[in-house]
């Protein structure tokens, strides 16, 4: 892909969209936090990750405060090949030995995390990486998968937690100084160990703890489809729990949605699952009337 500016260019009826209907949701929005689960495409594609860093930058600007939870799947997939290990998944949970679990920590809290930050920073923002260690963000205990076939006998998948508290001063911290949080969904527990936290639940979580006005979570599918592959406009609890029932959803959607919904339920005004393979996605779905994804609501 290009790497000039252009590739960046809005169109101009996009442009004159966005301008003609932002002020109403700034003026709404106007100090209030925006959690974003950033994953998918959108992390690993080089136009996407500029238009990313820009969407955040300009809703940070525009006195909103826009909170980061990323994921790393690919990645980690990748530092595994290197040294000869296949990742493997339980319900969308990956299973994660001691060596898994030093892999993960490298690359959610180093390579990854530093990569966004310093993409923040290049569009002109201030960004600081935490992972669930720094300020005693997420506490975390081992999670136990339910083993339909044998309830007595849950999957152990090594070292994956289930959050059991989160502080969020650190947080509040950096966003009174105005800088933008990347958070890393690695936690830590009372044995001392590191656990690997699905990003989506921890996204999910951040956003209930500080009451965030959105939560938005980046895909790469234009949003929860149904059984025909047609996009889902809105969803409400009772239509999640059929599509969970029936199948529809399954795979790495189901933690999505789970903590989609949970957040929904426990007072985040608005969760969107959100294409993050369309640029700019962030500003269409926060800034104008036209979203371009799935919005959960509880009732």
């Amino acid at each position: 892909m290009s790497n000039s500016a252009d590739s960046l260019a809005l169109a101009p009826d996009l442009v004159a969209r966005v301008l003609s209907e932002s002020l109403p949701y700034i003026r709404q929005f106007h100090g209030r936090t925006i959690v974003i689960k950033y994953g998918g495409n959108a992390m690993t594609e080089e136009v996407l990750q500029r238009s990313f860093a820009h969407d955040v930058v300009l809703l940070k600007l525009v006195g909103m405060n826009p909170v980061v939870v990323h994921g790393g799947g690919p990645q980690i997939d990748q530092a595994l090949n290197l040294i000869g290990k296949k990742g493997t998944f339980v319900q969308g949970m990956r299973v994660t030995d001691h060596e898994t679990m030093e892999v993960v920590e490298w690359v959610l809290g180093g390579q990854v995390q530093q990569d966004i930050v310093m993409m923040i920073t290049e569009a002109g923002g201030k960004a600081v990486g935490l992972t669930g260690k720094d300020g005693g963000l997420i506490r975390a205990r081992k999670k136990l998968m339910e083993n339909k076939d044998d309830p007595e006998n849950p999957f152990d998948i090594g070292f994956v937690g289930d959050i059991t508290q989160i502080d969020p001063a650190v947080v509040k911290a950096l966003q009174k100084d105005q800088f933008i949080p990347v958070i890393s969904p690695i936690g830590f527990g009372e044995d001392g160990l590191a656990y690997n936290i699905n990003a989506d639940v921890v996204a999910g979580k951040i956003a209930e703890v500080l009451g965030a006005e959105k939560l938005l979570m980046m895909t790469n599918t234009p949003g929860v489809l149904d059984k025909d592959g047609n996009l889902l406009g809105e969803l409400s609890a009772r239509k999640i729990d059929a599509l969970f029932e029936d199948g529809t959803i399954s795979g790495g959607m189901l933690p999505k949605i789970s903590s989609a919904l949970d957040a929904a339920r426990n007072g985040v005004k608005s969760v969107h699952v959100v294409d993050g393979r369309v640029p700019h996605c962030l500003l269409l779905e926060v800034l104008t009337d036209r979203g371009v994804g799935t919005m959960i609501s509880s009732h």
